[in-house]
């Protein structure tokens, strides 16, 4: 398997550039970096890890800033959102960021969405909750337009755009993979409609995942998976390597530069036991 680190990077802690050229120093393939546009004051819904919001979500930096900091400091880093809250974004803007970020990366992006789970912040979005699996189908599927025709049209009931030329294209052909963040039974279908990847959560086990990636191969297709935010536990890396996992990202607390650096090095050594 290969690993990466999937974090929040905020205005206290560990830069951008200094944080993917650690990473890539120790071996790690790919940084993966949550969004959110803000955090709403009124707090009411409830944070899914339990308890209270821990202080980082309130901090982020506009993931595709900081991933293009990193990719200017690498040359092989894969460079991905996760994910990125594409039901609350424009995705004629959108289309043009990732497109921006592979640019920049010279064909390193990867852009990991899902449809969120904060509904205040969707709704000051100008986005039904309800309404957001709808949405995010829509979305992909004029993005993905945007990056591969030369003039682009989607008509759809959730987005609706005339021919417009949408430039730069990306890097890679026909378009920076598509990851899809998610475990129930409607982003599984997505994933079968407008994913390359999948962006399973590391409750998820690896029977199910093995499930899954079976059901693709019955199609002649093949699933690469890469965990989000996995803890160290050595006997679920390998159960998980066992089922077929491609990648396994480590959540990477947000700290100083050099606490940073102190736990990066431990999760290289747990890293390179199970490579």
């Amino acid at each position: 398997m290969k690993f990466g680190v999937a974090t929040f990077v905020t205005d206290n802690g560990i830069r951008p550039g200094s944080l993917g050229r650690a990473l890539e120093d120790r071996g790690f393939d790919s940084l993966f970096l949550a969004e959110h546009s803000y955090i709403p004051a009124s707090r009411e819904s409830p944070y899914p890890g339990g308890g209270e919001m821990p202080w980082m979500y309130y901090r982020t930096l506009d993931p595709f800033v900081a991933l293009s900091a990193a990719a200017s400091t690498t040359r092989n880093l894969l460079v991905g959102t996760g994910i990125a809250l594409l039901v609350q974004r424009d995705p004629l803007h959108t289309a043009k960021e990732v497109a921006s970020l592979d640019q920049v990366s010279e064909g390193r992006a990867v852009f990991g969405v899902g449809v969120g789970w904060n509904r205040e912040e969707m709704r000051n979005h100008g986005t039904d909750p309800s309404m957001r699996g709808a949405l995010l189908n829509e979305q992909l599927a004029a993005v993905t337009r945007l990056w591969t025709e030369d003039e682009a049209e989607f008509r759809g009931k959730l987005v609706d755009f005339e021919r417009v030329h949408a430039r730069p294209k990306p890097v890679q052909r026909p378009h920076p993979p598509i990851y899809i963040g998610g475990e129930s039974a409607a982003a599984l279908r997505r994933l079968d409609e407008h994913g390359d990847g999948w962006l399973p959560r590391p409750d998820t086990a690896p029977e199910e995942i093995a499930r899954v990636r079976a059901s693709f191969a019955a199609q002649g297709r093949e699933l690469p998976v890469t965990i989000f935010g996995a803890g160290v536990d050595e006997d679920l890396l390998a159960r998980w390597a066992e089922a077929g996992v491609d990648r396994v990202t480590f959540l990477l607390r947000t700290r100083r530069e050099d606490e940073t650096l102190a736990e990066l090095d431990g999760l290289a050594e747990v890293a390179a036991r199970h490579r």
